[in-house]
């Protein structure tokens, strides 16, 4: 009788190694890749937190670490048709390749002596596993490929048959699995038409370099132990089914039910159990934190089991723990629930729930104080480790004490570094950003320390590693729209007027990129192709802030409508709220063509730039 459903726990390297006939498949109706270096970056940050982390079990063996569960539809022969779990693949397999360039790398240059016996060892048990999966090699033909690189080329582990992404993107994994190095990926690889620098590259190659330059940066040794920890270490639950109406029914009931212990309740039952007899006093208190924190949640601002991990990183940087190596901060960080129930140095404070409660509800009065300001609403559109060191500085005041005035101080230097962070082709990981903040952190919590250090250590940080015309380059090709909120908060500061934001706002494309007139106003705008229409449509010089009801009123009209004084039972930009839509009804012209957005997104990127390097 044909099994139905076959759940298994498995090595990433286990799942990873399929038959030599069998393939990994991306169905029709996936999406398409979608992972950025943002999500691959909390992926290096995780395994890197599992490697530092040091948790055993009952049995004195380090604990496993979890990426979730894979469901796959086996019911076509040969093929393992993702129906969960196809980002999380292709990016294991481009991480798989990145790993197999440094270790073949360290191993063509590591000297060869008794002291490197054990390394070269590991080296090469690491490598020919990744070889095995990548090229489904064995002990018998390893060599062949190592020998001669061509023997590579054409073997394959993943098709990808989603309509969902353009065919000029389908074969980008597999010419860099089949790529030998770097070089030749960057080489063979797409470039997207009318971007320039790393904005021209698929999110494909773009990760895959990511995790490269991540390893380039590791001594042999770590690149050993990440690759052990990797392959041999980190789990997926792979759930196969034989039908594939099961399998997506499966994939709908798992995502939809069955929430596991989140690190707040796990926590939490530990400081109740150390409350003593009378618990009344901690149950008051965590309920009122937990009533906060779920409100601000609501929000998108702050969870319970943030308020839990920001007071982890105020107690560390109060204590330098940051600073133990000379004075370069040692960016490892315990996880969450190591930190309070079982890490040496921390574990005690929750010998004292009431303190620990005490210390939580600082953190959520403070952000139910400062929730509605511009500036805390501008920065939490940003990259969400920000708020990590709004925090840091916040908590060394008392919660009546914060005003505006106070969050500027600090907010406007954190905002120009995570402007970087937006724009440049690097995670949060990156040396120059969190190792940078961790041991600026120690700083912000320290109320001896005054806001113009912390100031000017922001200010000489940037200007020592970054340039403003590479900066200024990034931002003429920016499509994102986190920046559109920062261009309105800039616009309002130098003309003196006030700013602010809803929630019921919508990013407003003067030229718009849809609608029935689209062709003419395209014509119009002296755009000659639909591609170029497209680039310039989402940058920065053709978007602005708007809300949302006159949006939806205007958002396809001719530039001329949307900016004329008076329209019949509708609104325009005279009705708006936003300054810049404001400033556009005396805008002289009547057209929007490509000239204007050009000259527009050049002020823009001018206009940034120069507030991210104070001139």
């Amino acid at each position: 009788m044909t099994k139905e459903i076959d759940p298994k726990l498995k090595l990433i390297s286990d799942y990873l190694k399929i038959g030599i006939d069998e393939m990994f498949v991306i169905p029709e109706y996936q999406r398409g890749y979608s992972w950025t270096i943002l999500e691959c970056d909390k992926l290096w940050q995780d395994i890197e937190a599992f490697m530092a982390s040091g948790e055993v079990n009952e049995s004195g063996k380090k604990e496993p670490y979890f990426f979730g569960t894979i469901i796959a539809d086996c019911s076509e022969q040969n093929k393992i048709s993702l129906i969960d779990g196809q980002q999380r693949t292709t990016t294991f397999i481009l991480l798989l390749k990145a790993l197999l360039i440094r270790l073949q790398a360290i191993l063509n240059e590591i000297k060869r002596d008794d002291d490197n016996e054990f390394l070269i060892d590991g080296l090469k048990e690491r490598r020919n596993k990744i070889l095995d999966i990548l090229y489904k090699t064995d002990a018998d033909n390893r060599r062949e490929i190592l020998n001669n690189w061509d023997k590579a080329r054409g073997i394959s582990i993943l098709e990808n048959r989603s309509i969902n992404e353009l065919k000029e993107y389908k074969r980008e994994l597999q010419i860099i699995v089949e790529a030998k190095d770097l070089a030749e990926a960057e080489r063979n690889c797409y470039k997207i038409p009318r971007r320039k620098n790393e904005n021209k590259y698929t999110n494909f190659f773009k990760n895959f370099k990511f995790f490269y330059e991540k390893l380039e940066d590791y001594s042999e040794s770590r690149v050993n132990a990440f690759a052990k920890a990797f392959l041999f270490e980190c789990h997926i639950i792979e759930i196969r089914s034989w039908n594939t109406d099961q399998a997506i029914t499966m994939f709908n009931s798992l995502n939809s039910t069955g929430m596991p212990l989140s690190d707040a309740d796990i926590i939490s039952a530990q400081m109740y159990s150390n409350a003593g007899e009378d618990k009344a006093p901690f149950m008051f208190k965590w309920e009122y934190i937990t009533k906060v924190a779920n409100a601000l949640n609501s929000r998108r601002i702050v969870s319970i089991d943030s308020v839990l991990q920001q007071y982890m990183y105020i107690w560390r940087a109060v204590r330098k723990v940051y600073m133990r190596e000379g004075n370069l901060p040692d960016v490892t960080t315990p996880g969450l629930r190591r930190f309070y129930t079982s890490d040496p140095e921390s574990k005690m404070i929750l010998k004292d729930p009431i303190e620990l409660c005490d210390n939580f509800e600082k953190i959520v009065r403070i952000w139910d104080r400062i929730k509605d300001y511009p500036l805390i609403k501008l920065m939490s559109k940003f990259n969400e480790n920000i708020k990590t060191y709004v925090i840091s500085y916040l908590f060394r005041y008392e919660v009546e004490d914060i005003s505006e005035d106070v969050v500027f101080d600090v907010g406007e230097s954190l905002l120009k570094l995570f402007t970087i962070l937006e724009l440049v082709d690097a995670g949060y990981s990156s040396s120059r950003f969190k190792t940078f903040l961790f041991g600026e952190a120690t700083k912000l919590v320290d109320k001896n320390v005054s806001i113009e250090e912390i100031k000017k250590d922001f200010s000489e940080h940037i200007a020592k590693n970054w340039q403003k015309y590479d900066i200024q380059g990034l931002l003429l090709e920016y499509e994102k729209n986190v920046l559109v909120y920062l261009n309105e908060y800039l616009y309002d500061k130098a003309h003196g007027l006030y700013f602010n934001f809803s929630e019921t706002l919508n990013i407003e494309h003067i030229m718009p990129a849809s609608g029935h007139n689209i062709e003419t106003i395209r014509v119009d705008a002296g755009i000659e192709t639909r591609d170029e229409f497209m680039s310039l449509a989402n940058k920065l010089g053709n978007k602005i802030l708007l809300e949302e009801d006159i949006n939806k009123s205007i958002s396809n009209e001719w530039f001329k409508t949307k900016k004329q004084k008076s329209i019949n039972d509708k609104s325009g930009y005279k009705d708006s709220k936003y300054n810049i839509a404001l400033a556009l009804t005396n805008y002289p012209s009547d057209t929007w063509t490509k000239t204007d957005i050009e000259n527009i997104t050049v002020k823009v990127a001018e206009r940034i730039a120069n507030f991210v390097f104070e001139e």
